[in-house]
């Protein structure tokens, strides 16, 4: 029996951005929708009209109206949105020009700053005319190694503004991890830290900016924010300027917008890049704005009112997703640091006193918590918080459960799941629906999602790949240096003709909710049975001896068998008892199907720069085969430790 955790009031219901939303769509189409799923068919099924409606809803400023929502909602890729329109992405999140607050930064270092929406305005148009000053254009490319700091927020706009491609990686980056990101689109400009803060030591990035620059000839300008210490040493770095000095002089510079087509480059995003040189996802000014707009607006219910966080960095797409809540109006919270310094109620006692309303963080970071023993609950006052998200890997059935016991009864609990390549989400929270223990709400307004069998036809009630059906306007325009868009087509399009596969096993159930069971490339087949890694994860890194844990398939005569690697806790090891409770757990839990052939106790387990559990390479490794990009990897030396494993050689 599925479990009910929260339900939300029909008061809150008839407050929602979404209901009044689904009655401007009752009135107009005269429909009559009381709910969300038949809502959300609506949307799939008449693309043209939702996104027209969404147009309207979200009060898109542009300065040419289109012609025509979309060229044919039948088409993918390569599907023409919102044609003949002209606007400017940075216009649109500085729209408001007052005293509320727009960014509080806070740092680990315990700074706090504030700027208001007056504020931050005049400081992008500062940073926007000493760009055009320096004859920075529609097209280049402009980037940031930076942590998050309002500074960041600023560079990006005034980029913007100009029609300038912005992209950016966060300061824990390699400098290899660097140079394939921004080596291959070639930035003219750089905005940099002179380092960053973490676990209470102060980092230095200039002398990983000297050296990236020594391959990267592009770059004209390098713009250095002082944060760590005020006055740093930049001689060593070709033309660089402090940021001070670098933005306009001018007490009330102008800040024109240019005004773009709707498809015009905002975005440079991303792939892990563990298979080679990372896919760089260039995305349209227009798409991104209506999908996170209709994200923030609808399925997060953002008011002006919200104070709204989200735990990220600069390298990870929810960076750009919490920026548009500019849009909206709210207040935006960062947070640049480690959220467990110095203890695991930092983030919490920001939540208190920052009154936030919308608090966002990943699956990871909830089951740290979980481990850490802390109780927000008890210790702080968070009668302002509505709403938690949590993304980055499926949240288990447990994190649903503490959520609510540990962290507040009353609130939406909004797992949420998308990828950088649409900069959103497919499937997402909704504030007119129950939230039930390990389910996310719905699939996305506008976004076809559906679950496909292997023979791609949709299913219900059981597991398949996650696919969208239908064309969505923050699809990347095109790969960077893909001129016959080939590398396009493989990424998403080669497994069913026309129809986005995105790489998730998914089952959707009756009532339209979701659950996400991992990669689909990671899948497990033991016996050919598909099993979703995140079945396993979620019984074992519930037990009290383990502290992280991968589950790979290794191919073993002629059949795949489970191997499950653990980091323990400090304190315990893997003995033969607790590798019972392991397979007990699992075994009476998920099935005899999950559990694994072998234990095997490791130091650590590696992830992606974004923090994703990197299964593939592992799994490579093991089976003796190269991981062609260590470099994509926060802790690459750890392969080093699976390459050597004998136990995986033996029965």
């Amino acid at each position: 029996m599925d479990r009910l955790l929260w339900q939300p009031s029909e008061e809150q219901i008839r407050n929602s951005n979404m209901y009044k939303f689904m009655q401007n769509v009752n009135q107009k189409y005269s429909q009559n929708f009381s709910n969300y799923e038949e809502l959300w068919k609506w949307s799939v099924d008449n693309i043209g009209d939702f996104w027209a409606e969404m147009w309207d809803y979200a009060d898109i400023i542009a300065s040419e109206p289109f012609t025509e929502v979309i060229d044919d909602p039948g088409k993918m890729p390569g599907t023409k949105w919102f044609q003949g329109a002209k606007l400017n992405f940075a216009q649109n999140l500085l729209r408001f020009r007052d005293d509320r607050p727009a960014l509080i930064f806070r740092g680990e270092d315990k700074i706090r700053r504030q700027l208001s929406y007056e504020e931050l305005y005049r400081e992008v148009a500062k940073v926007a005319k000493s760009l055009r000053d320096m004859g920075t254009e529609a097209g280049d490319r402009v980037v940031g190694f930076m942590p998050n700091m309002p500074e960041s927020i600023i560079a990006m706009l005034a980029a913007s503004s100009l029609g300038a491609i912005w992209s950016s990686c966060s300061p824990d980056f390699g400098i290899k991890g660097v140079l394939d990101r921004f080596g291959q689109i070639r930035p003219k400009v750089l905005f940099t830290a002179n380092g960053y803060y973490f676990k209470g030591k102060d980092l230095d990035s200039l002398k990983r900016i000297g050296n990236i620059l020594k391959s990267i000839d592009s770059v004209e300008k390098v713009v250095v924010i002082p944060y760590t210490q005020e006055k740093p040493d930049i001689s060593g770095i070709p033309n660089a300027v402090f940021y001070d000095d670098f933005k306009s002089s001018k007490a009330d510079p102008e800040l024109p917008f240019a005004q773009l087509p709707f498809d015009h480059p905002l975005y440079i995003m991303y792939s892990s890049g563990t298979t080679g040189l990372p896919k760089c996802m260039v995305q349209g000014a227009g798409g991104i704005l209506i999908h996170q707009m209709k994200e923030h607006l609808l399925h997060t219910d953002l008011k002006r009112e919200d104070n709204i966080f989200y735990f990220t960095t600069c390298g990870w797409m929810m960076w750009n997703w919490l920026t548009c809540a500019l849009s909206v109006g709210a207040t935006l919270i960062l947070y640049d640091g480690n959220p467990f310094q110095p203890g695991p109620e930092a983030l919490w006692q920001m939540a208190q006193d920052e009154k936030i309303t919308v608090f966002g963080t990943s699956a990871g970071y909830i089951a740290a918590l979980m481990n850490s023993g802390l109780r927000p609950n008890e210790k702080f006052d968070l009668s302002s918080l509505r709403a938690l998200l949590s993304t980055g890997s499926p949240l288990s059935i447990e994190g649903f459960e503490f959520v609510y016991d540990a962290v507040k009864k009353d609130l939406q609990l909004a797992s949420i799941s998308g990828g950088t390549d649409i900069n959103g989400c497919f499937a997402l929270g909704n504030p007119m629906a129950p939230v039930y223990a390990g389910e996310l709400q719905c699939r996305g307004l506008g976004m076809k999602v559906e679950a496909f069998d292997e023979t791609g036809k949709p299913v219900y009630g059981r597991q398949g790949e996650l696919v969208c059906s239908a064309p969505s306007p923050s699809m990347p325009i095109y790969f960077w240096d893909d001129p016959d868009g080939k590398k396009y087509h493989n990424a998403y399009f080669d497994v069913y003709p026309n129809v986005w596969r995105h790489g998730d096993y998914i089952e959707i159930n009756e009532r339209g909710g979701v659950t996400i069971y991992g990669r689909s490339d990671a899948t497990l087949n033991p016996g050919g049975v598909r099993i979703g890694t995140a079945e396993i994860y979620r019984q074992v890194e519930q037990l009290d001896e383990i502290e992280d844990s991968l589950v790979v398939g290794q191919e073993w005569k002629n059949d795949v068998r489970v191997i499950l690697f653990v980091k323990m806790l400090p304190g315990f090891e893997l003995t033969e008892a607790v590798k019972k409770k392991i397979r007990d757990t699992v075994r009476s839990n998920a099935s005899p199907r999950h559990v694994p052939a072998k234990i095997i106790a490791v130091p650590d387990v590696p992830y992606t720069l974004n923090m994703k559990k990197v299964e593939l390479a592992v799994k490579k490794t093991i089976q003796g085969q190269a991981v062609l990009n260590k470099d994509a990897l926060k802790n690459p030396e750890v392969l080093d430790f699976y390459a050597g494993i004998k136990e995986l050689r033996e029965d």
